[in-house]
Formats: structure tokens, C-alpha cells, sequence
């Protein structure tokens, strides 16, 4: 049996962008300076007019093939994690693989999951692997959450920006993924969530746990997703561990979702760790939702900060309500 392998990982973000200068020239009166400090986020690039999810991530799945010699006929499978899709239909996966020029005997897939989804993908290419319907699989997550945000809208312009990741997950003869949890709580849908454009008659629809403040299409309740994310982060570790039979002293590297610096310190808090055992990777970049993890793995992987044989664990946890962890060993550049 083969087994899922993290492999490279390049990123992609768009020109242009916002850095919290600039939001105070346009925003006098908000706290450029508090803000910062809360969210860890000092600049954020937002996809220009026209700039799709797929745009992004055709792009860094190009950096892949070119920076690291990827032969482009070697993928077997494309998925794309992405709660910004070019259209409903068809599916952006299937418009990415003829524009990357992918063998028509690809699989193809996009699924939509944001804040977790990038271990919810990884359990998923190292199911395919294991299963042996797939030895290399192109895994992009791609986000445009500019879209759905209102210019005026402090709550949420000052966090989230728009990227993309392409990741390499190849076989390999042994394990270095695993074991994984998952889990779901629907009610608490309601604290992250967009229905314009839905199908569902707006009477129908979800409404936000709390009062709708700011003009925005999208609605987040911070407060409600600080409380999701202590409640669920601490048990998901013991389960993992439990599982994997480790210690929490074996654990070297604990990889979060980069939701903001507020929510990262409370959980370094909540579970004693360290500063450098929890790293961040919000100032250049904001939360790019399916994309934050990868992203602070290539950071990691430049600065030296993740080196082969190092013990981790990638959580992730949002929208949905829905959250996933893995135990991880980097393998890359070891090979």
C-alpha cells in the first residue's frame, strides 16, 4: 500500500492590495492600530475586477510545475477547495484542468469547505492514495472572500484576503499523514454564512446567530467563533493523540487555521503552548480561509522553521460549523 505525501507547496496572491495604512487613510475614524494588533493582519491582497478563484489558483499550481520541475502529465487527480467558484456549474475543477493542461483522464473535483477544508483535503488525497485510485494529486484551495465584503464593513475588510495554495500530494511508501478526526455542529451555522444567490427562498434561509450590523453580504459572529473554536480545538488534540498514542511532549509544531492573532493567542493560552510551538502567518497575507494553513507551511518550510522529521499537527476549524486535525511528520526535502 501507498500512503499520501505533503510534497511542495507554492502560493499565489493578487497584485493588488491593502495594507492597514492605507484603511486608515480611507477610514479615519477606525483604530488602524488596534485592529492591527487584534488581528495580526497588515496587509491583504484582494483580487482585482474580474479576478477569479480560479485565476489564483491556476496560477499557483503553474509556480508548482515550474518551480519544482512537476510534470504537469504525472497529476492524477485535481481537487479544488473553494467557497468562491467561478459559477454554480460547472464545477471550477473542471475548468482548471484544461486550462493547466491536465491529462483528460484526471479526476477532477471541488468541494466547499473554507477554514478546515484544507485537512478535510488532505484526509481525502491520502484516502484516494491509499485507495489506489490516484499516485499524484494536484490539491489547490482558492478563496476570493473580497467579494462578499462591503468596503465600509470594519468587522471583516480588515481580516480576510484573497489567495490561493497549490499542494502536491504524491505516494509514498510510508505513512507521514494520519490518523485524522473530523467533526460537525450545523446549528452553528448560523455564525459564519452568506445566502445571497442562494436557492433557498431568503425567508428560508439561515439566519445569523446575532444581529446583522454591517452592510456586508457575508456575516461573521466573532465572539461565537472564538467560543466554537476553545470548545472543540482542546479535545480534538487529546482525541488525536489518543489515537495516535503520543504524548503532547512529542508534538513539535502546532499548525492552526490563521484565523486572526486574538484567536491564536487564545488558544495558546487555553492549551499552554508556546508562541513558537503555535506559529502565525497572518501580517502579509490576512486569512485566506482554505489557504492558511499551506500558506504557513511554505513560510515555515523558507525560514527553516519545518525540517524533515518534525512532529506536527494541522487544525483546522470554522465555517460549517465544522473542524478537522491530522497528525503530521514533514517529509519534504527529505527525499
Amino acid at each position: 500500500m501507498k500512503f499520501g505525501s505533503i510534497g511542495p507547496i507554492t502560493i499565489h496572491v493578487p497584485e493588488l492590495f491593502e495594507d492597514n495604512d492605507l484603511l486608515a487613510r480611507l477610514n479615519p475614524r477606525w483604530d488602524m492600530a488596534l485592529i492591527g494588533k487584534k488581528t495580526g493582519v497588515h496587509k491583504r491582497h484582494i483580487a482585482a475586477e474580474g479576478e477569479c478563484a480560479s485565476d489564483l489558483g491556476v496560477a499557483a499550481a503553474e509556480k508548482l510545475f515550474d518551480e519544482y520541475g512537476v510534470d504537469r502529465r504525472s497529476i492524477d487527480f485535481l481537487m479544488l477547495c473553494t467557497q468562491t467558484p467561478d459559477m454554480p456549474l460547472p464545477t471550477t475543477a473542471c475548468l482548471m484542468q484544461d486550462r493547466l493542461r491536465l491529462p483528460t483522464s484526471v479526476g477532477a473535483l471541488d468541494f466547499n469547505l473554507g477554514c478546515s477544508g484544507y485537512v478535510y483535503g488532505l484526509a481525502l488525497a491520502d484516502g484516494l492514495i491509499r485507495s489506489g485510485s490516484a499516485k499524484r494529486i494536484l490539491f489547490i484551495t482558492a478563496e476570493t472572500y473580497s467579494r462578499y465584503i462591503d468596503p465600509a464593513d470594519r468587522s471583516l475588510r480588515p481580516i480576510f484576503g484573497d489567495g490561493a495554495a497549490a499542494t502536491l500530494v504524491e505516494a509514498a511508501d510510508e505513512p507521514s499523514l494520519g490518523p485524522f478526526v473530523f467533526g460537525t455542529d450545523g446549528r452553528g451555522a448560523g455564525a459564519l454564512m452568506l445566502t445571497e444567490g442562494s436557492i433557498r427562498p431568503p425567508a428560508e434561509a439561515l439566519q445569523p446567530s446575532r444581529r446583522k450590523r454591517w452592510p456586508s453580504v457575508l456575516f461573521m459572529d466573532g465572539p461565537a467563533l472564538v467560543k466554537f473554536t476553545l470548545d472543540v480545538v482542546p479535545p480534538l488534540i487529546k482525541e488525536l493523540l489518543e489515537t495516535a498514542q503520543l504524548e503532547r511532549e512529542a508534538i513539535e509544531l502546532y499548525l492552526v487555521h490563521q484565523a486572526t492573532t486574538y484567536m491564536i493567542e487564545h488558544l495558546r493560552a487555553k492549551l499552554d503552548v508556546t508562541a513558537e510551538q503555535m506559529p502565525e502567518a497572518l501580517e502579509a497575507y490576512g486569512n485566506t480561509v482554505s489557504s492558511t494553513i499551506p500558506v504557513l507551511i511554505r513560510d515555515l518550510r523558507n525560514s527553516g522553521g519545518l525540517r524533515p522529521g518534525m512532529q506536527t499537527l494541522q487544525i483546522g476549524f470554522g465555517v460549517g460549523l465544522s473542524w478537522g486535525g491530522c497528525l503530521w511528520t514533514e517529509t519534504f526535502g527529505d527525499r
